[in-house]
C-alpha cells in the first residue's frame, strides 16, 4: 500500500467527485439580496410608485427565471439611510440624484463610513447632470458607478448584475472557468443602455439553450450561473488589466473608440486595445462608435463594428452575441467560410465532430470556437479539458478529432460513475455505475449496492492501495415499481396474498408476464451481457437497520451461456419472477409474522449482478468469496470487538452465507491463529459451490435456487489450480503446514499465502473498508465480497464488493456484577455471550436430549423445532433454546439447519459443544445476521471448560411440558433471571426460588 491505511481517515480521501452541478452551486456566491434605495419623496413617488418599480423589478427577475429577486428598502434621507445600515446588512446602495447635486456626494461619504465595503451606485434623472458626475470630474470618490434613469426598469437589473459580476468574477473564473465579456465604455448614457441590453440578451440566450435540455428544473436554474460575466471599465489601463488577468477566459471585447489613456482622452484608445487583444488571443471583438467612419478602422483591425446611433442597435448587438459567442447553433464552416454542417445541441455536435472534414475541424479548433460554444451551454468540464490542447500538439487532424471525441466520452463516463443511470444496452457491462430498469425503490440491497458504487467512485483507491483493485460487479436493478405493476397487470393480488400454497403461487407467477418495457430491456440486456448472472431479491425491508430480512428471499444463479439468446432471455425472466414469488414462501411468511410486519407492505426490487469469477472447464466460480463485519462478537487474544472479522471460502458465496465451515480471521490481525493444526485440518473447507456451465437446459422452476449450482470436492478446486494461494498442505513428517502441493497430506483452506504472506493486501484492504463503511453508515456494517485473483485493471487482482448492510447497533451500556450471583443457582454460564441487559420474564427452556443426539439426523431435529416454535407462537411466549453445534447452518453435519423463522420465539439461543462435535458460531451467515439484529441473546458454551457450562441435571429436574424424539420442553416455577454483559461478553442464566 502507498501509505498505512490504518492511519488514513475517511475525511482525508472522500473527495466527492465535482460534477458540473457541484461547480454550478459554487458559482455566484455573492448575491445581491438587500438593496437600499435612497431617493427623495418626489423621486421615490415617481419611480417607485407611479412607475410600479418593485413590480417591474420582480417581473424582470421572473421573466428571466431568476428566483432570487432582491428586497429593496426605500428611504428618503441620509439619517434614515445611516440608521438602516446600522440595523441591517445591505449588499448595495442606489442613490437617486435630485436637484441638489452635492447631496449624493455628501451622502456617499457618510454611508461609506458606516459600511465601507458596500457598493454605491448613483442614478441621475437628467442627462445634463452627467457631466457633473463624470469620472474625470473628481466628484465621485465614494460612488462606484453612475447610471441614467431612462424609464426602463431593466437598468436596475443591470445595476444589480453589474455589482454581482464584479464581486464574483475572480472566484467564478477560478472555480468554474466562467467566461468574461469586457465592455469598455466611458459614457454613462451609453453603458446605461448597453448593460441592460447585454444582460437581457445573454440571460435569454442561456435560457433558450437550457430549454433544449431534458435536465431537471433545478439543474437548469443552477446552470444559469455559468453565463458569461460582463465587466465594465472606462479607460484603457483598466481594460488592459482585465485582458491580462482573464485572458484565457475572455470571449469577447466590446469597446468604444475614444476614452482616456494615460489620463487623457485618446482617439485611438479603442483601436489600440483591440490590436492588443488580437496580439494575445483569437476572440470576437466589437468596436462601437457614434461616428460611422470608424467602421473602416474596425475593418482594418478585423473587428466587427456597430453604430451607436443605429435604429437597430439592439438587434445589431443581439446578432453579434448570437453568432459570435456560441449562443446559437454551432455552424461548422470550411476555410472559405462556407457552412458545411449545423449542430443544434450537444448530441448533434458530437455527431458533427465525427463527420466534418479535417479542414473544418482545424478551422474551428484554431479559433477556440468549440470551447466557447460548450461554455455557452454550461459544459464546463468538457470545455476546460479541451482548453489546453493546441493544434501543434497533434500529428494529424484525425488524431485531433479522436482526442476531442475521447474527452467527450471520458467526461460522459465520469459523470455516470457512482451514479444510477437509465437503461442503455451499451452500459450494462460497466462496473462504474448502476443501471436501472423501471421506476420505484431499489429496495434494501439495491440501496446498499448503489451506495457502494457511489462510495468507491468518490475515493481514488488506486492512489491508496497497491496491488488490488476495488470495484462492484456490473449491476442492473429493476425498480420495485415493476413488482407492483406485475401484480396488478396479471391480477395476482388475491392469489399471491391470500393463497397459502407456495408452489401454486410460483406456478401463477411463472405464467404471468412482465411489463413490455422490462421484457424489452431484459432482452436487450442478454444480447450484450455474456457473463453468468446472480438474480437477487431486494425487498424494501431487506438489509434495513431494524429488520434485515437477511436470506429470507431467494437468489437465483443463471449461467447465461445458452447458445439461443431467446432461451437466455426466458431463463432471466424466470429468475426475476421466481424472486418475486419468493416473497410468498413459507419461511418469508413466517418471518413476517415473527417480526409483526404485514406482507402487504413489502415491495420487491430485483438486482441482476454479474457473477464474479472465472471459467474453468465447464464450471464457473470466484477464487475467493467472503463476508466481513466491522464488529466481532467473539474476539480472542489481543483482538478488540471493534477490529471486526472476516470469513473466507473458495467458490461461490453461498457457502459462506450459509454458515458452513469456512476460514475466519481478523483483518486487523490476520496472522493471529487460535486453532491447533489438528483443529484447522478438522474444520477446513471440504467442498465448494460453482456454477454448472455444462447443463445449459437447467430448470429453475423445478431445481430452485440450486438448479444451476454444483457442489464439488475441494480437491477439484486444486485440480483447477485455484488452491495455490488459498490453501496449505499438512506435512505429516514435520507436523507443520507447507505450501508444497506436490506433498501428500490434507489440504487446509486457510488462505495463508494471502493473509500471512500478503500475496495480495486483502486483510489490510478489508480492515480499511470496514472502518470507512462503519463511519459512512453510522453503524457497524457487514459486507459481502468476492476476489478475482486474475489480472484485471492495472494488471492487478480485483476485490468486488457485492452487498453491504448495517448491523444492529451495539449497545454495551449495562453493567452487571457477576460476583454477586449465587453460583449454586446458575443454570448456564458463558464467557462468549452476545447481547446486553437483564431479562426476568422467561420460564420456558427447550433443550436437546444429548443422549439421543445423532449428527446425521439434524434435518429431522430442525423440523421438530419448527413445530415446537409454533406452540410458542400460539401462546405468545418466548423461550431459551439450547442445542449442540451451529444453529441455522446449511451444513447439517455442523449443527441444526433451521431457518430463523423456525425458532423465531427463542429469546436466548445457546450453541453448546459436545465431545467430537464442532462448535463454531454462525458468524457471517444470514441466520446470524437476523438473530443479532433482533437483539436475541446468543451464547456459546464450549465443552469441558469450568468457566462455561449448562447444568443439564437441573433442566431434567424441571416440569416437563413436552418431549419429542430429540428435544425436551421444560418450565420453571419462577421466571429465570438472564444476565448479559455485552462489553465483557459474559452471560448467565440464574434459577430463582
Amino acid at each position: 500500500m502507498k501509505s498505512q491505511t490504518s492511519q488514513i481517515e475517511l475525511s482525508q480521501i472522500y473527495n466527492r467527485k465535482r460534477t458540473d452541478r457541484d461547480i454550478f452551486q459554487e458559482l455566484m456566491s455573492f448575491k445581491v439580496r438587500e438593496v437600499l434605495l435612497i431617493a427623495n419623496h418626489y423621486d421615490s413617488y415617481s419611480i417607485v410608485r407611479e412607475g410600479r418599480f418593485f413590480d417591474k423589478i420582480f417581473g424582470e427577475y421572473l421573466q428571466l427565471n431568476l428566483f432570487t429577486a432582491p428586497r429593496i428598502t426605500s428611504v428618503a434621507t441620509a439619517d434614515e439611510a445611516e440608521q438602516m445600515l446600522q440595523e441591517r446588512e445591505f449588499d448595495m446602495i442606489i442613490l437617486m440624484a435630485g436637484l441638489d447635486k452635492l447631496l449624493p456626494l455628501q451622502m456617499s461619504a457618510r454611508l461609506k463610513l458606516v459600511q465601507p465595503d458596500v457598493p454605491i451606485l448613483l442614478m441621475v434623472n437628467n442627462n445634463a447632470d452627467l457631466k457633473f458626475f463624470d469620472e474625470g470630474s473628481g466628484n465621485i470618490e465614494h460612488i462606484d458607478r453612475v447610471f441614467v434613469w431612462n424609464g426602463d426598469s431593466r437598468v436596475f437589473l443591470a445595476m444589480i448584475k453589474y455589482v454581482e459580476d464584479k464581486m464574483n468574477v475572480e472566484k467564478d473564473v477560478q472555480v468554474g472557468d466562467v467566461r468574461v465579456i469586457l465592455l469598455v465604455e466611458d459614457s454613462q448614457k451609453y453603458y446605461t443602455r448597453y448593460l441592460p441590453l447585454l444582460y437581457s440578451i445573454i440571460m435569454s440566450q442561456t435560457q433558450a439553450i437550457l430549454a433544449e435540455e431534458s435536465s431537471d428544473q433545478l439543474h437548469k436554474i443552477m446552470k444559469m450561473r455559468v453565463r458569461p460575466k460582463i465587466l465594465l471599465v472606462s479607460n484603457y489601463e483598466d481594460a488592459v488589466e482585465i485582458v491580462d488577468k482573464y485572458l484565457d477566459n475572455l470571449i469577447c471585447v466590446i469597446s468604444d473608440v475614444k476614452y482616456t489613456r494615460n489620463g487623457v482622452e485618446d482617439e485611438e484608445a479603442g483601436v489600440e486595445l483591440i490590436k492588443y487583444v488580437k496580439s494575445k488571443t483569437i476572440i470576437p471583438t466589437l468596436l462601437q462608435s457614434s461616428d460611422p467612419a470608424n467602421a473602416l478602422r474596425a475593418e482594418a483591425i478585423q473587428s466587427d463594428f456597430i453604430d451607436k446611433n443605429s435604429d437597430s442597435l439592439s438587434l445589431d448587438i443581439y446578432n453579434f452575441i448570437h453568432q459570435k459567442l456560441g449562443f446559437g447553433n454551432f455552424v461548422f464552416k470550411n476555410t472559405r467560410g462556407t457552412k458545411v454542417a449545423v449542430a443544434r445541441n450537444l448530441k448533434e455536435f458530437v455527431d458533427c465532430i465525427e463527420q466534418v472534414t479535417p479542414e473544418s475541424l482545424l478551422y474551428h479548433a484554431r479559433r477556440n470556437g468549440i470551447s466557447t460554444w460548450l461554455m455557452a451551454r454550461g459544459e464546463i468540464t468538457i470545455a476546460k479539458r479541451l482548453r489546453p490542447y493546441r493544434i501543434e500538439d497533434f500529428e494529424s487532424s484525425n488524431k485531433l478529432r479522436l482526442a476531442i471525441l475521447k474527452i467527450f466520452e471520458d467526461v460522459r463516463l465520469e459523470r455516470l460513475r457512482g451514479k444510477v443511470v437509465m437503461f442503455d444496452k451499451e452500459m450494462v457491462k460497466s462496473s462504474r455505475y448502476i443501471v436501472r430498469i423501471g421506476e420505484g425503490s431499489f429496495g434494501g440491497k439495491g440501496r446498499g449496492v448503489a451506495f457502494l458504487s457511489n462510495f468507491i467512485e468518490n475515493i481514488n483507491f488506486d492512489n491508496i492501495i497497491d496491488d488490488i483493485n476495488i470495484r462492484i460487479p456490473a449491476t442492473t436493478i429493476i425498480g420495485a415499481g415493476e413488482f407492483t405493476h406485475f401484480i396488478e397487470k396479471n391480477d395476482l393480488y388475491t392469489q399471491a396474498f391470500v393463497k397459502k400454497n407456495y408452489d401454486e403461487i410460483k406456478a401463477l407467477f411463472l405464467k404471468s408476464e412482465l411489463s413490455d418495457e422490462v421484457n424489452d430491456k431484459l432482452r436487450q440486456y442478454v444480447e450484450v451481457m455474456d457473463q453468468p448472472l446472480a438474480v437477487r431479491s431486494s425487498g424494501l425491508f431487506e438489509d434495513s437497520l431494524l429488520q434485515p430480512f437477511a436470506g429470507v428471499y431467494a437468489t437465483y444463479m443463471v449461467p447465461n451461456n445458452h447458445p439461443d439468446v431467446n432461451e437466455r432471455f426466458r431463463q432471466l425472466c424466470t429468475a426475476v419472477k421466481l424472486v418475486y414469488a419468493s416473497m410468498f414462501s413459507d419461511p418469508a411468511k413466517a418471518y413476517f409474522d415473527a417480526v409483526n410486519y404485514k406482507i402487504e407492505e413489502e415491495k420487491m426490487a430485483v438486482i441482476i449482478q454479474e457473477v464474479v469469477g472465472g471459467k474453468v472447464g465447464e464450471r464457473f466460480y470466484p477464487n475467493i468469496s467472503g463476508v466481513a463485519q466491522s464488529y466481532n462478537y467473539y474476539p480472542f487474544s489481543y483482538m478488540k470487538p471493534e477490529d471486526g472479522f472476516a470469513v473466507l471460502a473458495v467458490g461461490l458465496g453461498k457457502y459462506v452465507v450459509g454458515g458452513e465451515k469456512a476460514y475466519r480471521f481478523c483483518p486487523k490481525h490476520p496472522k493471529l491463529e487460535l486453532n491447533s493444526i489438528q483443529d484447522q485440518i478438522k474444520d477446513s473447507q471440504a467442498y465448494f459451490y460453482a456454477l454448472d456451465l455444462e447443463n445449459t437446459d437447467f430448470c429453475l422452476e423445478k431445481g430452485g435456487e440450486d438448479a444451476a449450482i454444483v457442489k464439488l470436492s475441494i480437491k477439484e478446486a486444486e485440480e483447477d489450480g485455484n488452491l495455490k494461494h488459498c490453501a496449505t498442505v499438512y506435512d505429516y513428517s514435520y507436523d507443520r503446514m507447507v505450501n508444497d502441493f506436490d506433498k501428500r497430506g490434507p489440504r487446509v483452506v486457510n488462505f495463508s499465502n494471502i493473509l500471512k504472506y500478503d500475496y495480495i493486501p486483502l486483510s489490510r484492504t478489508l480492515d480499511m473498508l470496514l472502518r470507512f463503511f462503519k463511519e459512512a453508515m453510522g453503524a457497524p456494517v457487514e459486507i459481502e465480497f468476492a476476489v478475482d485473483l486474475d489480472p484485471g485493471i492495472r494488471d492487478l487482482p480485483t476485490l468486488y464488493l457485492l452487498q453491504i448492510k448495517p448491523l444492529i447497533r451495539v449497545e454495551n451500556n449495562v453493567h452487571i456484577n457477576f460476583d454477586e450471583v449465587d453460583r449454586d443457582k446458575i443454570l448456564l454460564q458463558s464467557v462468549k455471550g452476545m447481547g446486553n441487559g437483564r431479562l426476568n420474564h422467561i420460564k420456558d427452556v427447550v433443550y436437546m436430549n444429548i443422549d439421543v443426539f445423532d449428527r446425521t439426523k439434524t434435518a429431522e431435529m430442525g423440523a421438530e423445532m419448527a413445530e415446537i416454535n409454533k406452540y410458542f407462537e400460539e401462546q405468545g411466549k418466548e423461550y431459551v433454546l439450547i442445542g449442540p453445534g451451529r444453529w441455522g447452518t446449511r451444513d447439517r453435519f455442523t449443527g441444526i439447519p433451521v431457518y430463523w423463522s423456525q425458532i423465531s420465539h427463542a429469546r436466548i439461543i445457546v450453541e453448546m459443544g459436545l465431545p467430537n462435535f464442532p462448535l463454531d458460531a454462525s458468524l457471517g451467515s444470514h441466520f446470524f445476521h437476523n438473530v443479532t439484529s433482533m437483539n436475541v441473546g446468543y451464547f456459546s458454551v464450549h465443552h469441558n471448560d469450568q468457566n462455561q457450562f449448562v447444568m443439564l441435571d437441573t433442566l431434567k429436574a424441571q416440569k416437563q411440558i413436552r418431549a419429542t424424539q430429540y428435544f425436551c420442553h421444560v418450565e420453571f416455577e419462577q421466571p429465570l433471571t438472564i444476565l448479559m454483559d455485552g462489553k465483557k461478553q459474559k452471560a448467565a442464566i440464574v434459577v430463582n426460588d
